[in-house]
């Protein structure tokens, strides 16, 4: 407890005393009504990422529906499963949430989440940087309440500071809302309908915690906090990576290690490396795990360059602060690829070089407002598969191409998450981006699950070519203690192989990946058991763009 007394006073000098009596209340509260566990990531640990309407049944609830095409479907290869924003919401496809604490009725309800937590591991979104501007916190400070009065930013929009705030979106940073009759700007970092809370109040603070602690008496085992770079106002600063900001997510880790210590925090912040590793804090006392944005955009970039060297270059220079952070490594999400996490990493140019493959293969691109008033991309809007292939290419080429990709991720050191789409074998969505007009729709269709079913079992559709191959790999991946979270990695470039050297406690695992149009032999690795065999010859040669696992003797 000394060093939540010591953050609250430093965040809240005014209320530390009113504050740290309020949390013992809500500290005994829920550590009265939460089961207590060890902390425990394995090898066996694979994250599925789904909207709770990934999968659709006529007359079905949609959550049941994911718990069927969960036991159906992918229990033998997913552990947990990351239910996208399943509240409430106005736009943005759930992240701009009503209300945090009802599950949305026209997917079911809590008792659905609790049935599904019986099956697999659940993560849980907290979408905390913002909420509705349809939701009762807001509507009540528009009205007045007191409760509710401090609860959200104003500003006026003629103040320069502004100018300095990090802007992700090419959207205003205020917009202008009633209040009591008067017009009031409110800080709003990406949307007119998503408002940004308050955390220089410490009523947000002791409500948001609340908030976290209910979901994990709801079954929540991850919690990813959303966009949570900017959830400290300072003006002059950028408003971004503020140390109040690390100081409020340190306070609730110490806070769910009193009350729930299995639990796994996930920090979402897409930035440059660099910015996005600092949320492990001193290793010990922040995130467990960050997302490793810059791996689906190096990925496609070295596919597309059939060369390593920039991949093995970035990977060997990957640093933890401890032996208790991992990475959760993915290659497509809800949102689209992001590239600012490729600053610094490869050029401009280049950058602009993926942009426009994204574009020639059917997708988008999203442009974000610099300081100088220019734009430049911030993300891609495009399937991962059609990214990193030719949508016209044969289906077993696109397939070859696209797991290679995905042995990469799932043999990266720490956690892998899985989208369901690439599980799936999906494309673009072309006509849902364009008939929105949200780009990042192009990757979030929803699937009959009936339909579904019959492409899964038609071993000539490129989702089965892609599905049962990839559930295969991670079938094997399972058990094998060298993929621990927390292992040992090494990373070799050999004329066009990306090397993966895992290990831990005494295994060691070779993952070799062909990243080229050419056959590369990999005789001199060959000596252990082959785990998996994804195009090798009788020659110990790896056909263009196959790999290989060999347990080594």
């Amino acid at each position: 407890m000394k060093t939540i007394q010591q953050n609250i006073k430093h965040l809240y000098p005014q209320h530390a005393n009113e504050v740290m009596n309020k949390l013992d209340t809500i500290i005994h509260h829920y550590k009265s009504n939460i089961t207590s566990e060890a902390f425990n990531l394995t090898a066996n640990d694979v994250v599925l990422i789904s909207y709770a309407d990934s999968f659709k049944k006529s007359g079905e609830k949609s959550l049941k529906t994911l718990n069927k095409a969960y036991n159906e479907l992918l229990s033998e290869c997913v552990n947990y499963v990351h239910i996208l924003p399943f509240y409430p919401f106005t736009s943005d496809d759930g992240f701009s949430v009503v209300d945090y604490l009802i599950v949305n009725p026209e997917y079911g309800d809590w008792e659905d989440i609790q049935k599904l937590s019986g099956d697999v591991k659940l993560m849980f979104d907290a979408v905390i940087n913002h909420i509705s501007k349809s939701s009762d916190w807001f509507k009540n400070y528009l009205k007045g309440h007191e409760d509710f009065a401090n609860f959200f930013i104003e500003e006026d929009p003629s103040n320069e500071d502004l100018k300095k705030v990090t802007r992700p979106r090419t959207h205003p940073l205020l917009h202008p809302y009633i209040k009591d009759e008067k017009e009031v700007y409110v800080w709003t970092t990406f949307s007119e309908d998503q408002v940004d809370i308050n955390y220089g109040h410490p009523d947000v603070f002791l409500k948001v915690l609340e908030v976290l602690l209910e979901y994990i008496s709801y079954g929540a085992r991850m919690i990813r906090l959303d966009a949570i770079a900017f959830m400290w106002k300072k003006l002059g600063t950028s408003c971004i990576h503020l140390d109040e900001t690390h100081m409020i997510i340190q306070t609730y880790r110490s806070i769910l290690e009193l009350v729930a210590p299995q639990v796994v925090i996930i920090t979402e912040t897409n930035v440059p490396h660099n910015e996005n590793i600092s949320y492990f804090g001193d290793g010990t006392n922040e995130a467990h795990m960050v997302y490793n944005f810059s791996l689906p955009p190096l990925l496609a970039f070295s596919i597309h360059n059939e060369n390593v060297e920039v991949l093995t270059n970035w990977a060997q220079s990957l640093q933890l602060p401890s032996e208790q952070t991992c990475f959760f490594n993915f290659t497509a999400s809800h949102d689209g690829i992001g590239v600012r996490p490729l600053q610094g990493i490869i050029s401009d140019e280049e950058i602009n070089h993926l942009a426009d493959k994204a574009k020639e293969h059917g997708g988008f691109v999203s442009y974000k407002t610099n300081p100088d008033g220019s734009e430049s991309p911030y993300e891609l809007n495009c399937n991962y598969m059609d990214f990193i292939t030719n949508p016209s290419s044969s289906h077993e080429e696109r397939a070859q191409r696209f797991l290679l990709s995905q042995s990469v991720m799932i043999t990266m050191p720490g956690v892998p998450g899985v989208y369901y789409h690439s599980l799936l074998g999906s494309s673009n969505d072309v006509d849902g981006a364009k008939s929105s007009g949200i780009k990042r729709r192009i990757n979030r269709e929803k699937l009959d699950f009936a339909t579904l079913s019959e492409e899964l079992n038609n071993n000539q559709s490129l989702r089965y070519k892609v599905h049962q191959r990839y559930k295969n790999m991670l079938k094997i991946r399972k058990g094998q203690g060298a993929f621990h979270p927390f292992g040992q990695a090494k990373f070799y470039n050999d004329n066009g192989l990306f090397i993966i050297e895992r290990n831990c406690d005494n295994e060691s695992i070779l993952c070799l990946h062909n990243f080229t149009s050419e056959e590369k032999s990999f005789s001199q690795y060959a000596h252990g058991t082959i785990l998996l065999d994804d195009g090798a010859t009788e020659k110990e040669v790896l056909k263009p763009f196959s790999f290989i696992w060999i347990k080594k003797l």
